[in-house]
């Protein structure tokens, strides 16, 4: 999860982390009344006394405890019957948070926050019971109201105060944890909104997400702060973590119990402790080291905590296997080993031939290794997705967009649209694609349309912006848009006078006709008109105008009125026909990465946003490194796009599958969306122009890759 730290940088805070700071405390107990920091202008803690009204009862807040998560935590009681809560505040100022990006957090926390059995049956799975999600209405606040858990700390703090746990209280912990977690997978729950979900992620399990009770030496855990809505009120200019999968509490529960092992998560230069190394582990209990490895991914991983809890019950104890291995031997078994030396002795070097002959045909695939422990969790391939609905189902995108063009594109012998039409032939399901002209720039909202009209089972797009609260949205893939000038093999090109790069604010002033010549840019530059271009898709004008012109009325008004829109083919050969006439030529356009990646004419500049480094996501494969202008981009198949790199791409944007809530049944969307990411989904998306959500690894000779 997104560590608070990175929030609320627009609030010029001393400590650079306003939501841990004390003096929004400080305030609030010298000033009565006092709504905001007197240092920075953030929002002040709420005064001791002050009462809040949810739907169940009333709440008076005592006593300040401190942040912990995305919020702050707040000792209190139900004024009804006295009974002790924890208080959880959140809070949306309005520095970070515009309007309608504070009415839809308020109306997302109040139908997830919190979550409950089904069957109304009793919780009693170690997940601190909550109360009700309320929504300051008038206010920027949302609250959180728990059961208060009796003499509990975090994990975190019960490690400051007593240090490292033994192998054996280490082993309880865990124990008790993957209960928690089978439960939390497999049960059926229920939110605030009475939607019903089979099983859910935890998603932001850590030292500090975890409260411990120590009562007559024995201790008890809790879960708590689930992502599914401290997620809720990370700042829009935060990077969105990715929807949260099981494999990753499995993960994160082994990192928990690394560090309760050692004590301590960082080392004496204040950096994380890496449990790949092998010095950081206690020399005691490999059983329990092992274990926590699989949990860590870092080989043969659980595939479930049900499977991970009934390996920990199986575990040898800490002593076992040297208890076995000094018992005294009889006479007859003493003879018997004297023959066995003989062949101990040629042994090793049976060994060191035939492993090396295994280890090259069975090596590990990188896959195994930690830079790619989300794609190991993916399920393989289209033929192991379950629950897949028979029916015949129709889905819609833009008639001119990513999609549309996507599902025309060819691997192998096949085209995408008929791979997808029927992934799973052995179950009658068919999903037809029917596309919906948007034409108009001002109704870029049309696919969402149909599927809110119920003329389309889903969507697939990247214009969410309207989306409503009946509408469901999964990332599946990353689009973006390139940006290009003419490339040659010239030295004088464009693309290498500007450094292979440019900034937003300049592309901004491009497309507002503000800058009309090169060398407005750059003295250096080529005295040479700018003759901008744009595509025709309206999904690449729209994102355009959003990230670029951040919808800015004006900017937009000049956008249309200045610059020509040409499909992205014609931009290029324009460029083409310019350069065999042996003109200079001044265009600049952008496009969907579908059509401007996978071409040589123009050079996809890396893209400057404010003081950040230039981003230049497209890399050369031999060396793994960025491109440059004295690459020949012509060798189509010796670049690629590097996952990470693009996760810092100004232009980049997620691509979704858009469908109905359903309570009742498994939506087709839902399952379109689990088909495209598996492993051979994200590997046929990656090969014709968006990116994986997850790095794959570059020698996969799996079917799904092939």
């Amino acid at each position: 999860m997104t560590s608070s730290e990175y929030f609320y940088r627009e609030y010029p805070c001393s400590d650079n982390a306003a939501l841990n700071c004390d003096r929004p405390f400080q305030t609030a107990q010298e000033i009565k009344g006092a709504r905001f920091c007197l240092e920075c202008g953030f929002p002040a803690t709420i005064p001791q006394g002050s009462e809040i009204k949810g739907n169940l009862g009333t709440y008076q807040v005592n006593d300040f405890l401190g942040a912990r998560g995305n919020g702050r935590l707040y000792a209190g009681i139900q004024l009804q019957d006295q009974q002790p809560v924890i208080i959880k505040e959140y809070l949306l100022p309005s520095r970070c948070f515009n309007e309608k990006e504070i009415l839809e957090r308020k109306e997302s926390f109040k139908r997830v926050g919190g979550v409950s059995l089904a069957d109304t049956k009793t919780q009693n799975f170690r997940l601190v019971h909550t109360w009700e999600a309320i929504a300051d209405e008038k206010g920027d606040r949302c609250y959180l109201i728990t059961q208060a858990t009796e003499a509990s700390q975090t994990l975190r703090q019960y490690l400051t105060q007593h240090g490292a746990m033994t192998a054996e209280q280490v082993r309880e912990i865990l124990h008790q944890a993957l209960q928690t977690l089978e439960f939390l997978h497999s049960q059926k729950l229920r939110f605030p909104s009475n939607q019903i979900q089979q099983g859910l992620a935890h998603g932001n399990l850590s030292l500090d997400s975890i409260l411990i009770q120590v009562e007559n030496q024995q201790q008890y855990i809790f879960f708590d702060d689930l992502a599914i809505w401290e997620n809720v009120f990370i700042p829009p200019n935060i990077a969105q973590p990715a929807p949260c999968r099981r494999e990753q509490d499995l993960e994160a529960l082994g990192l928990v119990a690394f560090y309760l092992w050692l004590g301590k998560t960082t080392n004496y230069s204040h950096q994380p402790l890496d449990p790949r190394e092998n010095e950081h582990w206690p020399n005691t209990d490999h059983n329990l080291k092992r274990f926590i490895e699989r949990l860590l991914r870092l080989e043969n991983p659980f595939p479930s905590a049900e499977a991970a809890r009934f390996a920990l019950m199986q575990l040898p104890q800490e002593n076992q296997v040297s208890n076995i291995a000094s018992s005294p031997e009889s006479p007859a078994k003493q003879k018997f080993l004297g023959t066995k030396l003989i062949w101990l002795a040629i042994l090793p070097l049976l060994l060191l031939l035939g492993g090396g002959i295994l280890y090259y045909f069975f090596r590990p695939q990188p896959a195994e290794n930690s830079k790619y422990i989300t794609w190991s969790g993916l399920v393989d391939k289209f033929s192991q997705v379950n629950n897949v609905p028979s029916g015949k189902f129709t889905y819609t995108g833009e008639q001119d967009g990513t999609w549309s063009l996507i599902l025309q594109q060819q691997v192998g012998n096949s085209r995408l649209e008929e791979i997808f039409t029927k992934p799973k032939p052995q179950v009658k399901a068919e999903f037809n694609y029917e596309a919906v002209s948007s034409a108009d720039i001002n109704n870029v909202q049309q696919t969402l349309e149909e599927v809110k009209s119920g003329k389309k089972d889903f969507a697939i797009t990247s214009l969410v912006s309207d989306i409503t609260d009946k509408l469901e949205k999964r990332p599946f893939a990353e689009d973006g848009l390139l940006v290009y000038v003419a490339f040659n093999k010239k030295d004088d090109n464009l693309a290498y006078a500007l450094g292979g790069q440019i900034t937003l604010e300049q592309l901004r002033q491009i497309y507002t006709g503000k800058l009309t010549n090169w060398q407005q840019i750059s003295p250096k530059l080529p005295n040479l008109d700018i003759k901008p271009f744009a595509p025709t898709e309206p999904e690449a004008i729209e994102k355009f105008q959003e990230i670029v012109f951040q919808n800015d009325p004006q900017d937009k008004a000049l956008f249309a009125a200045k610059v020509d829109k040409l499909d992205t083919t014609k931009t290029q050969n324009q460029i083409r026909r310019e350069i065999k006439e042996g003109r200079n030529t001044g265009i600049i356009g952008f496009g969907i990465i579908a059509k401007t990646w996978n071409q040589c004419t123009g050079y996809p500049l890396a893209i400057v946003d404010g003081n950040q480094p230039a981003s230049q996501p497209l890399f050369q494969r031999r060396d793994h490194r960025q491109i440059n202008t004295l690459d020949d981009l012509c060798q189509h198949d010796n670049y690629f796009f590097d996952v990470n790199a693009f996760q810092s791409y100004p232009l980049r944007y997620p691509i979704f599958v858009v469908y109905p809530k359903d309570k009742s049944r498994q939506p087709p969307g839902s399952t379109f969306a689990e088909i495209l990411t598996t492993r051979q989904g994200q590997c046929l998306l990656s090969k014709v122009g968006l990116v994986a959500l997850q790095p794959i690894p570059d020698d996969l000779n799996s079917y799904a890759c092939k």
